[in-house]
């Protein structure tokens, strides 16, 4: 890996002035998202915290910059584009290319949540749905690229994508020039390839280090000659790519610091942290910089940091399904499995510890039968609210001194 300084070489499939033409490209059709300083999460973390909001444009992901930066260099008469992607460049694509009146083909596996097709058509964009796999959708979608005259938006592969994503650096720097570390999540690499070419070109040294989640390492393993497997159900499923790109791959090479890789667990602690804190909705692969924060803080203490949420697009079940799990590794929700007789009052006294510790029954369990206790004994799990991990602490040990077995039900 290069550490800085290493200036832009003269080769550069983007320089900082293709990233500076985007922007006056650009601009005026875009939101520019706020940079804001989260003192909460500098004090967590011991950085200087700032965070760039890209999950407030209006397709809530930062994918619109590039795909319109390429979609506004097309000639006069181009019959039309087309995209295979399941996600945010959809959606992006797909909402400018109806405003400049260009007709918009996105394939999309057959797989792909209702709720993105369903957004993606709201876009005027036509689409279909073809194969299993990413892989079968993008083979699809180039050989009707060649069949109707289209023209193909690689969602990160592409030096017009690059130089529009690396907007967002321009913008940042530009309301926080005291910012010297950019956290940057990687899925393809056309995110971070912008971003390390407006860094590189700064007046000052500014670190470029890239996210990824540790079950799709990819651009770590084409960097660093690593094997390691990408496969998995990831919560950052918006940067969870099996190949990077030919052209960011080479940009990462030169421009970027390091590559650090964060746990499922760190992802769903930012995601949640980002909705109590901050008050901001984000996606899996928007929470990635802060979950680097999170997870690696030696690495990043004192210095101030620029993160990129870089999108906002998640299942509001998922979403709930994350909140909960976070509550429930906090101490503030639990479930507790007890032992009791099968007798009359056994449950109503277990309640009343309950109550004495001031503890909130939300759900209760029992189970007779299905058990290796013998046919009078029964295990009741009792899903409960608390304060904090000592709250729950001291319900367990109330309990116990009771004389109840009562142990929790713990998460993954």
């Amino acid at each position: 890996m290069a550490s800085y300084p290493l200036p832009t070489p003269p080769h550069a499939p983007v320089t900082i002035q293709d990233i500076r033409d985007a922007h006056a490209r650009i601009a005026d059709q875009i939101v520019r998202t706020p940079t804001f300083i989260s003192r909460t999460l500098s004090e967590l973390t011991g950085a200087t915290v700032y965070l760039k909001f890209e999950n407030l444009q209006f397709t809530a992901a930062y994918k619109e910059r590039g795909a319109l930066n390429t979609l506004l260099q097309l000639p006069p008469g181009t019959p039309g584009v087309i995209a295979a992607s399941a996600g945010n460049h959809a959606q992006g694509l797909a909402y400018h290319a109806n405003r400049l009146g260009i007709p918009a083909t996105i394939v999309m596996p057959t797989n792909t949540p209702t709720v993105k097709v369903t957004q993606t058509e709201g876009h005027k964009a036509t689409v279909v749905l073809y194969g299993e796999t990413f892989d079968a959708a993008y083979a699809h979608a180039r050989e009707l690229e060649a069949v109707n005259g289209l023209t193909f938006v690689h969602p990160f592969d592409d030096v017009r994508v690059i130089a529009g994503q690396g907007t967002v650096a321009i913008e940042m720097l530009e309301d926080v020039p005291a910012i010297d570390l950019l956290l940057t999540p990687i899925g393809g690499g056309g995110l971070i390839s912008g971003m390390a070419t407006v860094a590189r070109a700064a007046d000052k040294p500014i670190e470029v280090i890239g996210v990824e989640a540790e079950l799709f390492p990819s651009m770590y393993n084409r960097i660093n000659g690593t094997d390691m497997p990408c496969a998995g159900d990831t919560l950052a499923e918006g940067i969870a790519v099996k190949e990077p790109g030919g052209i960011t791959s080479l940009m990462v090479a030169d421009l970027v610091d390091d590559i650090v890789l964060v746990s499922e667990r760190s992802l769903e602690q930012a995601v949640s942290l980002l909705l109590q804190i901050e008050k901001t909705v984000v996606e899996g692969a928007g929470a990635a910089g802060l979950a680097a924060l999170l997870q690696h803080p030696e690495s990043f203490r004192g210095k101030t940091v620029g993160v990129v949420l870089c999108g906002g697009n998640i299942d509001t079940r998922l979403l709930a399904n994350v909140l909960l799990r976070d509550l429930a590794r906090s101490g503030r929700l639990a479930r507790l499995r007890i032992r009791l007789q099968d007798q009359p009052g056994a449950l109503f006294n277990v309640a009343r510890i309950f109550d004495q510790q001031r503890v909130n029954i939300i759900e209760v369990y029992h189970q007779r039968v299905f058990t290796t206790l013998p046919a009078k004994g029964l295990i009741t799990d009792i899903e409960c609210e608390t304060r904090d991990r000592a709250h729950l602490d001291r319900l367990t040990a109330a309990l116990t001194e009771a004389g109840y077995e009562a142990s929790p039900v713990e998460l993954a």
